[in-house]
């Protein structure tokens, strides 16, 4: 088991004011793997503070020196990162395979980019009589969910520390362990007392305290909704910077002039990913209704590809849901599905043959979905995929819009001019055509209620930036 009994706050593993702790479960095996101290607002005001203390002289160490430390804590990721896989695996559930290629090489991969752009960026420029500077919005707290723990952990402390920004991450208790293991990274690239800090801890008690703590300059929260709300609540109080990454309902538009079968089987692949938790999940498939019954055939024989099972497997590609609640969450909008009636093409809500322990949902697809049911408007957050048919072009844009998120799509179309056009209709902040791959320089967030504000790329490291314009006399 991985026992973790300190904090890293100052640039030292430290006890916690507390005595409580947080256990962490293998959603496969249902097995006690870890646990970890649960920190209290008196931590979070300790690690607060140290990040406060060290924020000005952070902020002013000269880039090329930021570049370097970067760079070792990038090395240090990639020697660590089949521990990283293997780490996640167990406290999340993606199959192995996948992890290795995901949650352990992705945040390699951002990091990696975040030490090039920091080298390029051009953090002054000239406006007339002008300069525009851009510097450090200061104490950042960094608020990280379960689904892919250290990837979204990585997209808000590297463009925070590339950014001059001192830090205090809280990760999702439910996934913790590998944000030991960044830390520990960090610790041996030997960043300054204060820079970076890490608090393990519940949302009420830890991601409270540093919404409102008035030394945080700035919350970057990736989470639910609900949870989203409550820190832009909280965080209003100090006038904080926020960025928030929410939930998301995406549309998979299939035009008539698609390349059907690629369609079908993309999208059944972008929505069981990571077993369907994945915020830009493709949970809707919407088609011509000429198309409709070949194409609910297409996604039955790939859904019915993704056969639930051991994570370790090599073969395995739908691993369990992250914990028993979420299980019975998605078992929940399955049987309301039904309830509401939606046509069960496949799947459904009782356990899968064979897997009488672990917390696994059989691969689900529903037919004749229409918009107004539950499984078409809210975030399900599980292996769950709706079939919707629509009259035309127009029709279908209307559904895909038709939610309070929009955080992303995508468009098919034999077409490319048209698949851009229909795509510059669909109110996401990312939209893929036929099948674009993703691109960790581009920008990512949400229209709506997804949230507000940017990761990754350039993009990212603004929302930890501040504009000054010092004005000269001509």
């Amino acid at each position: 088991m991985r026992a973790k009994e300190k904090l890293y706050i100052d640039g030292s593993w430290v006890s916690p004011v507390g005595s409580g702790y947080l256990d962490v479960t293998n959603p496969a095996t249902e097995e006690l793997i870890g646990r970890v101290p649960a920190a209290t607002r008196a931590d979070a005001g300790q690690a607060v503070a140290a990040a406060r203390r060290a924020a000005d002289g952070w902020g002013r160490v000269p880039v090329a020196e930021r570049v370097e430390y970067l760079a070792r804590i990038q090395r240090g990721l990639a020697e660590r990162t089949e521990e990283i896989a293997a780490t996640i695996t167990a406290e999340v559930g993606m199959p192995l395979k996948l992890s290795r290629r995901i949650q352990a090489g992705l945040p390699v991969a951002v990091w990696e980019s975040y030490v090039k752009l920091l080298g390029e960026y051009a953090f002054e420029e000239r406006i007339g009589n002008s300069l525009v500077l851009r510097e450090p919005v200061g104490v950042a707290a960094c608020i990280t969910p379960w689904n892919y723990p250290l990837h979204q952990a990585v997209a808000k402390v590297a463009p925070a520390l590339a950014a001059g920004c001192t830090v205090v991450l809280k990760p999702s208790e439910v996934a913790p362990l590998s944000a030991f293991i960044l830390a520990e990274i960090i610790h041996e690239a030997g960043l300054p007392a204060g820079v970076f800090n890490l608090l393990t801890g519940t949302g009420a008690e830890v991601g409270e305290q540093l919404t409102q703590d008035p030394d945080v300059d700035l919350i970057s929260f990736t989470g639910s909704l609900r949870a989203g709300r409550r820190v832009a609540e909280l965080a209003a109080g100090t006038v904080k910077r926020v960025t928030l990454e929410l939930g998301g309902k995406s549309a998979a538009v299939v035009l008539d002039d698609a390349d059907l079968p690629t369609a079908v089987k993309a999208t059944v692949a972008a929505c069981f990913i990571n077993s369907g938790q994945t915020c830009t999940a493709h949970t809707r498939l919407l088609v011509p209704e000429r198309l409709y019954q070949q194409a609910a055939t297409l996604a039955v024989a790939a859904a019915g590809a993704f056969a639930p099972g051991d994570p370790l497997n090599e073969q395995t590609r739908l691993g369990p849901l992250v914990s028993a609640a979420q299980r019975e969450r998605v078992r929940d909008y399955i049987r309301r599905g039904i309830a509401e009636g939606a046509e069960l093409l496949l799947g459904g809500a009782e356990p899968p043959d064979g897997l009488a322990t672990g917390f696994f949902v059989r691969p689900t697809v529903f037919g004749g979905v229409t918009p107004e049911m539950t499984i078409a408007r809210e975030e399900i957050f599980g292996p769950v995929l709706s079939i919707m048919a629509c009259r035309d072009e127009d029709e279908a844009v209307s559904i895909a819009n038709g939610t309070i998120y929009g955080l992303a799509a995508a468009v098919w179309s034999g077409d490319p001019q048209r698949a851009e056009q229909v795509a510059c209709r669909l109110k996401a902040g990312q939209v893929d055509i036929n099948g674009g791959t993703f691109n960790l320089l581009a920008p990512f967030g949400g229209f709506k209620q997804s949230g507000y504000g940017r990761e990754l790329g350039a993009f990212g490291l603004e929302e930890f930036l501040e504009i000054k314009s010092m004005q000269y006399k001509l």
